[in-house]
């Protein structure tokens, strides 16, 4: 057995549902690292979370429309970040509060729809593919809209990376600058809610803030240059995402034999080892960096 047989499953390279995931799956993880890094520094992880978890309650109610996920994904967290928008997030303790009340309001509509789902169209697995993702199956005729929205959120992050910096930091000077900080945190809580939608849409609405956070949150404790973040939390959630396709797709002749194992599972596995090892060894080498920069 050569050695790349014995990492890569037969008929890896020629699986079109294998190419169709790694294309959406890679894209998507570049744009979650990208938007991920502002996610921590502005301290928004729990937004992210609840953008994520809403998306449940759109994308299960596309499956009742007979619509594709991707746009109740999209049109739940967009949605969402506005009515935080609204409520008010320009404070720490507000974006908790608006999070928390807008969060509540529409897990109780996930509920209705999943469980609508579950009774009105008897084995779609529609539970499991919206709080979970199935990467293998999507089509491959979402990647146009996929790249295209990833463009639109990472490209407004990129652009808006020095005011959206100092906003984040002390908004306060910002505002003093003439810096329009509330407009900026919208633009800003679009590009994430974009973001969540399409991870929600790769692994599932329940495990996508994992992938933009924890790449974002490992990358940061390996540099304080918000560039460098960007492009290290990117090049790890493309490596986490294709390393989990790999594994979910040799997992089909693991135990039970037949029955692959989710990607999302060795997606979010691979996450939280990279914070473990990347995450200690981070500081240390910060330390080492500055003491050799004087």
């Amino acid at each position: 057995m050569t050695g790349s047989a014995a990492v890569f499953a037969p008929g890896f390279f020629s699986s079109g549902p294998v190419h169709t995931a790694l294309a959406l799956g890679g894209v998507v993880a570049i744009v979650c690292g990208t938007v991920g890094v502002f996610t921590v520094i502005r301290g928004q992880a729990f937004a992210g979370e609840a953008l994520s978890d809403i998306g449940a309650a759109g994308g299960s109610a596309s499956f009742l429309a007979g619509v594709a996920p991707i746009w109740g994904f999209l049109a739940a967290s967009l949605g969402a970040a506005a009515a935080m928008e609204m409520i008010g997030v320009q404070r720490a303790r507000g974006r908790d509060l608006a999070t928390g009340i807008v969060l509540g309001g529409s897990l109780g509509l996930a509920a209705l729809f999943l469980y609508l789902d579950s009774t009105l169209q008897t084995g779609t697995g529609t539970t499991v593919t919206v709080l979970f993702g199935s990467l293998f199956t999507l089509n491959s005729s979402l990647i146009p809209a996929v790249v295209t929205l990833s463009l639109i959120a990472a490209g407004l992050v990129c652009v808006l990376q020095r005011p959206l910096m100092l906003s984040s930091l002390n908004p306060d000077l910002a505002a003093v600058r003439g810096i329009p900080v509330r407009w900026l945190g919208v633009a800003y809580l679009a590009a994430l809610a974009v973001a969540v939608a399409l991870a929600a849409l790769t692994i599932g609405a329940i495990l996508g803030t994992a992938l933009v956070v924890g790449p974002a949150a490992t990358a940061l404790r390996l540099t304080r240059r918000p560039g460098l973040a960007m492009l290290a939390a990117a090049g790890l959630g493309l490596l986490a995402v294709c390393l989990g396709v790999v594994l979910a797709y040799d997992s089909y002749l693991w135990p039970p034999r037949g029955h692959g194992w989710p990607v999302s599972f060795f997606v979010v596995t691979l996450v939280f080892l990279f914070y473990l090892f990347f995450g200690s060894s981070g500081p240390k080498r910060i330390r080492q960096r500055e003491q050799g920069s004087r």
